[in-house]
């Protein structure tokens, strides 16, 4: 129960901060080169984004302290659809036929893994 509720927080913190990042870095008024980066470090975004990633950091250590190696980076990748679906919903981001393909099997590769840990 506890492998899982560490996967299950990492998906969520690691989505989370790939978010954060986009919202920070999508600002349309942030303008280039260093003004960007000074309007970036200025908005919680960034920092929300910096936060979620110490988090997941400690996450993933717990994680990968109890499962092996090759089966916690696989059940990792999950982290990759559920980025995916969140952006579409958030940011309206285009899901090709073949990015719904690829969703499909790295789900369907998750889920193989996961049944036989």
């Amino acid at each position: 129960m506890l492998v899982f509720a560490l996967w299950l927080a990492n998906v969520v913190v690691d989505t989370a901060g790939q978010l954060a990042f986009k919202a920070a870095a999508g600002d349309p008024g942030a303008g280039d080169g260093l003004a960007r980066w000074k309007h970036m470090a200025a908005r919680p975004w960034l920092w929300v984004g910096v936060g979620c990633y110490v988090c997941e950091f400690l996450v993933w250590i717990a994680f990968l302290s109890l499962v092996p190696l090759s089966e916690g980076v696989l059940l990792g990748s999950i982290n990759i659809v559920a980025i995916m679906v969140a952006g579409r919903i958030l940011f309206g981001e285009r899901l090709t036929p073949l990015r719904v393909a690829g969703i499909l099997l790295v789900t369907a590769g998750v889920a193989v893994v996961g049944a036989g840990a």
